[in-house]
This record gives C-alpha cells, sequence and structure tokens, in this order.
C-alpha cells in the first residue's frame, strides 16, 4: 500500500461533508494574506512508532513527527498519522535534552522517555523529501540529526485513537511512549517492513539505519525514564 493510498483510507473513517469550492477558496485567500509564524520553525519530519503507556500490549501507532526548535534544549512536534495532505492531527511530543529532564521532579521524570532504541533499531527515520537531494548527502544529514535526538527526552500524547478506527478524537488524551528494547513489540520487524515500503524512493531502509548508526553516542539514561517499561 502506498503512502498515498494509506492517507485515503484514513480519511475514508472521518465523517462530515466534502470540503467544498467555497471552503477551498475561502482557505486559498487566507493563506496568502495571513502569517503562520509558529509553524514556520518546522525544520524535520521524522516517523516512529508511539506505544500506549497505559497498555503497551497494544499494538504500536505509526506517527509522522513535524518537529521544530524552541531553543538549543526544546524541541515541539506535531503528530499526524500521515504525510499525506488530509493527514489527521493525532498528537503531541515534546523533547527536551537531559539537564532539563534532570531538573524535574520524579512524578514528571516518569511520564518521559529516551529515543536511544528508537535511533540505533533504525525504527526512529527522517525520510528524504525528493530525488534532487543526493542519498549519500540526505543520509549523512539524518544521521546528523539522530546523534541529537538520540540524547534527548521526549514526552508525548495521542489525542486520536486511529489505532482502533476512532472517527474523531474521542476521550482523554494518552501518554504514549517509545519501544526501548528488542523483543517488546511483536513483529517490530514486519511492521517496519511495512512502513519503509510506504516511504519507497524516500531512502528509508530501518536495516541501513541501524547499521550506520551503531557508533552514535548513546546517552545514560535516567533511570525514571521509561517507566512504562519498568511497572509493567
Amino acid at each position: 500500500m502506498s503512502a498515498i493510498s494509506h492517507a485515503k483510507d484514513h480519511d475514508a473513517c472521518v465523517p462530515g461533508a466534502e470540503r467544498s469550492a467555497k471552503s477551498t477558496i475561502l482557505e486559498t485567500g487566507a493563506s496568502m494574506t495571513q502569517d503562520f509564524t509558529p509553524t514556520k520553525n518546522i525544520c524535520a519530519h521524522l516517523n516512529a512508532f508511539h506505544i500506549y503507556a497505559s497498555d503497551p500490549s497494544r499494538p504500536p501507532v505509526e506517527a509522522n513527527h513535524y518537529c521544530g526548535h524552541l531553543n538549543e534544549d526544546v524541541r515541539q512536534c506535531l503528530l499526524y498519522d500521515s504525510p499525506n495532505p488530509g493527514a489527521r492531527l493525532i498528537g503531541v511530543e515534546y523533547m527536551i535534552k537531559p539537564h532539563l529532564y534532570e531538573s524535574l521532579p520524579q512524578d514528571e521524570r516518569r511520564l518521559w522517555h529516551s529515543h536511544v532504541f528508537e535511533v540505533k533499531s533504525g525504527m526512529l527515520v527522517m525520510p528524504q523529501p525528493n530525488s534532487l537531494v543526493p542519498t549519500a548527502v540526505w543520509e549523512k544529514a539524518e544521521t546528523a540529526e539522530m546523534a541529537e535526538v538520540i540524547q534527548l527526552y521526549g514526552k508525548v500524547y495521542h489525542l486520536w485513537q486511529v489505532d482502533r478506527g476512532d472517527k474523531l478524537p474521542l476521550g482523554q488524551p494518552e501518554l504514549m511512549t517509545s519501544i526501548t528494547a528488542e523483543g517488546q513489540v511483536p513483529d517490530l520487524d514486519k511492521r517496519m517492513d511495512e512502513r519503509d515500503k510506504r516511504f519507497a524512493g524516500q531512502g528509508v531502509d530501518w536495516r541501513r539505519k541501524k547499521e550506520i548508526r551503531q557508533d552514535l553516542k548513546e546517552m545514560e539514561v535516567h533511570q525514571d525514564a521509561d517507566w512504562t517499561w519498568k511497572k509493567s
């Protein structure tokens, strides 16, 4: 299934009338006259899988992260269920450096997760935007980005449980976490293979990423992080 058809399947699940020509015209006009400054600092598209902190036995949820820097120590990301037009906004993630994480109280620290396994396993990827960028150049840029992310803690909430077929964002926000070790998620390799196929032609190959990231410097993960896997 292509990334585009993947998005269309999701669109069909959302109730409501198809966008009218009037709405399209009004939105086009607004986009030409308004300033969307807060969204203009988005500088990275990342793709990975999240786990429900309340029930890690539930299947992982694929999320496309569109991230920007607030400063050198804090990032914020909008999460979508696909990278295509009509994608649903399903959550948000914040990422911070260790010195900020360590300043938090213990109850708060337990809400955050590490990214070490996500990066080293090749699960976290930054799809190549277009074929005009040489693969070698993009791979170098992606690896440099991963060297940064591997040193960050993340806190993520999903607002729309698309995995269970919700047609609208229902219920309370769900705290999510990362996969932190082999064997936590059945058939993870298969899920990553399916994801890679949807990004065909965009340099997404988790096995290749895993190979070239082995020498990235890991941070020492705080004992309070990744609490989901320690309490279960």
